[in-house]
């Protein structure tokens, strides 16, 4: 009998630890693993810019990469106006300086003028005035 409590006891410490390893692994695929990737892309975009590429700052700050050293890479937000910014501030490439140009990205279309312009009458201001008057 007093083997018969020890087995029944053994039992229930894996259906106690059981939710806490299911919970773990949720965890684990939910929220570590795609952090990883996201970390993993950043880090490879990082590593392929060169001058010339139009990027996004973390920050919204848009320019081309001049030059880039270790981990600083140095930008031209404006004509001759330059800034130095850590290499992990790049959000996103918007284009690379070695991507070539389509057609379809040089060609400007001209559309003909219509005459289908929509005149919109003025309206009177619908706010009344209700203060009192002396």
């Amino acid at each position: 009998m007093y083997v018969v409590a020890e087995s029944a006891g053994g039992g229930n410490s894996l259906s106690l630890f059981l939710p806490f390893i299911l919970i773990i692994g949720v965890m684990y695929f939910l929220v570590m693993r795609p952090q990883q990737k996201r970390r993993r892309e950043a880090m490879e975009l990082q590593n392929k810019l060169g001058p010339g590429d139009d990027i996004v700052t973390i920050g919204g700050l848009h320019g081309t990469v001049v030059s880039i050293e270790d981990d600083v890479v140095l930008l031209e937000i404006a004509p001759e106006v330059q800034v130095r910014f850590a290499r992990p501030a790049i959000a996103r490439v918007v284009t690379r300086a070695d991507e070539p140009v389509t057609e379809a990205d040089d060609e400007i279309v001209d559309e003909p003028a219509t005459s289908t312009e929509t005149v919109v009458e003025e309206t009177p201001n619908p706010v009344v005035d209700v203060r009192k008057q002396d």
